[in-house]
């Protein structure tokens, strides 16, 4: 896309996402859009199509960008030599960013689209959960081979760690709002517990999932 083009494409987002965020999906039009944009709607239909394909667009956009910070914010392992810190870190950014206000409210309009777009929330999964998890399977197929964990099904066990990590405090933000988001420090310390668990879990050997081999 011409630098021009990404211009307007990210401006229309930002318009959407004020809006639909602020008064629901219904209400917003594309008229609305292309007003608090700026962009003709002549060129927003010419992008996008319709609004149901601008809200698809913003749901894959937000949550690829998220997952996008989190990679970023998390370390690698050449940065840092404890296999626990790596995962705790990377959880941790992972989480703080799913916790994000905007990001909750986004999912839950999504959630609320449900039974007239369910597009919405298959591009929510595919670009959120799925690929985080898809992350962290890679990220523990290497500690497998590398012998600090014993994991024979890399796939099931990132689905276990993530949602270890993400049911309670995604589930308890969604329901009752941005009041119960975790403080940062909480992030941490529920991060820290789980790898702790998982961490027991998988331990070479007796007792851990090594044992199952």
């Amino acid at each position: 896309m011409r630098p021009s083009s990404v211009q307007k494409r990210d401006a229309v987002l930002r318009a959407a996402e004020e809006q639909f965020l602020a008064t629901g999906y219904e209400s917003v039009t594309m008229d609305s859009i292309a007003k608090g944009s700026g962009v003709a709607k002549q060129t927003l239909y010419s992008h996008f199509g319709s609004k149901r394909a601008l809200f698809l667009e913003l749901v894959t956009a937000s949550t690829s960008a998220a997952r996008v910070a989190a990679l970023a914010a998390a370390p690698t392992p050449e940065t840092t030599g404890d296999p626990r810190d790596l995962l705790r870190e990377r959880l941790v950014a992972q989480l703080g960013q799913v916790l994000r206000p905007r990001v909750l409210a986004l999912r839950r309009l999504v959630i609320g689209e449900l039974p007239r777009s369910p597009e919405l929330a298959a591009a929510l999964h595919e670009n959120g959960p799925r690929r985080a998890i898809a992350a962290l399977a890679d990220e523990l197929r290497r500690l497998d081979a590398a012998g600090v964990l014993a994991v024979p099904d890399p796939v099931s066990a990132a689905t276990q760690l993530n949602w270890l990590v993400m049911g309670e405090p995604v589930n308890r933000a969604m329901l009752l709002g941005d009041e119960a988001i975790l403080t940062p420090k909480e992030i941490e310390e529920h991060v820290a517990e789980a790898v702790a668990v998982f961490f027991r879990a998988f331990a070479p050997g007796p007792g851990g999932a090594g044992a199952q081999r």
